[in-house]
């Protein structure tokens, strides 16, 4: 009882990095993870979570450092003027620029700040989708496409340079700061902006992931008839994310250096973690079988002991009242002798008394 205890403490006091490790090769620990309660389980995949947006934000601060890079040179040389005031930005351009992917590191970029339909913006960030990312720049916000990431983000020009001090500049002040050590402060602020909104966004999917995931695994114990609560299988769901939410880290970081787009990822992100939870329930099925297997035996043993026992009492009794039975007759022998012999006594006695009677008379 007491290695059991201490094997059972073991596994609560598991560290994060350990439980990473048992979620993506030791899937016989899953119960024992899931029985710490939801509490855990929801800390360690926000934990997860965190890794993977700070994945994202790294690799955003490295395209965007390459973008300012690049983006200097286009803007010297062939990007017309342009200036930001109060949050709006105008380009001196009657029509739209575009960016082909070719000469673009984040991909297809659409430069409008003359629109504000709500069609063509539309219609712009259906082309940056069907490429995979881009970007695109309108009069008051700039709308970000990534291809490891759904649907798309949208910054405020006054919320996001407001919380660094820009109110305004034009094309010769944006080629002086990006040149100079200020331009730390925007990368801090990018990552902080992006680090929140990924975080929250994926953490949101991620659960929703789970609860879907919970539901096909409550159904998998209902056909493989096993009981288990929901929560279990919930808690359970969680770690069985585990594997997929590293590969999507894997996927973030190539698209950082390489641009494409794996079609049927989201499919193959739940199918891995169904199969951890599938497998999870069938190794507890065999355990619990192998479990009631074991105490049939020990039931078997039980009741076999019980009847050499009760066999071995009957015989004692049996031999106990073979002997009584055998004390009672030489009790009862002796008893039989003792009678026989005062008989034998009294008869001799009879006689004894009858012959000094015969004795004759004097004359």
């Amino acid at each position: 009882m007491s290695e059991e205890k201490e094997e059972k403490n073991n596994t609560l006091k598991q560290g994060f990095f350990q439980k990473i490790g048992n979620s993506i090769t030791k899937i016989e620990k899953y119960p024992d993870m899931a029985a710490e309660g939801l509490g855990r389980a929801f800390t360690y995949i926000s934990r997860i979570v965190a890794i993977l947006a700070i994945v994202l934000c790294l690799g955003t601060i490295y395209q965007t450092y390459h973008m300012l890079q690049e983006g200097m040179q286009y803007l010297k040389n062939e990007f017309p003027e342009f200036t930001y005031k109060e949050g709006i930005l105008d380009v001196s351009s009657d029509e739209r620029l575009t960016i082909s992917e070719d000469d673009s590191y984040v991909g297809r970029t659409i430069i409008d700040t003359k629109t504000e339909e709500e069609q063509a913006i539309n219609q712009y960030i259906n082309e940056i989708e069907k490429s995979g990312s881009g970007m695109i720049i309108l009069k008051d916000k700039v709308i970000l496409k990534n291809g490891s990431v759904a649907g798309t983000i949208n910054y405020q020009y006054k919320e996001l340079l407001e919380q660094m001090g820009i109110t305004e500049f034009n094309k010769q002040s944006v080629i002086d700061y990006v040149n100079s050590s200020k331009v730390i402060t925007l990368y801090v602020s990018v990552f902080i902006t992006i680090f929140i909104y990924s975080f929250i966004m994926y953490l949101l999917t991620t659960l929703s992931n789970v609860i879907f995931l919970s539901v096909f695994g409550y159904l998998t114990t209902w056909i493989a008839r096993i009981k288990m609560r929901f929560l279990a299988i919930f808690n359970m769901s969680i770690y069985a994310f585990t594997l997929s939410i590293f590969l999507n880290m894997i996927y973030i970081a190539v698209n950082i250096f390489i641009d494409f787009n794996m079609e049927y990822f989201q499919v193959m992100y739940v199918a891995v973690a169904a199969i951890y939870l599938v497998a999870a329930i069938f190794i507890l099925k065999t355990e619990f079988m192998k479990q009631q297997i074991e105490l049939m035996k020990i039931l078997e043993t039980q009741e076999l002991v019980k009847k050499e026992m009760e066999e071995k009492e009957q015989e004692e009794k049996q031999e106990q009242e073979k002997k009584e039975r055998q004390e009672k007759d030489k009790e009862e022998e002796k008893k039989e002798k003792e009678k026989e012999q005062k008989k034998d006594k009294k008869e001799n006695k009879g006689k004894q008394d009858g012959v000094g009677g015969g004795e004759p008379q004097g004359v």
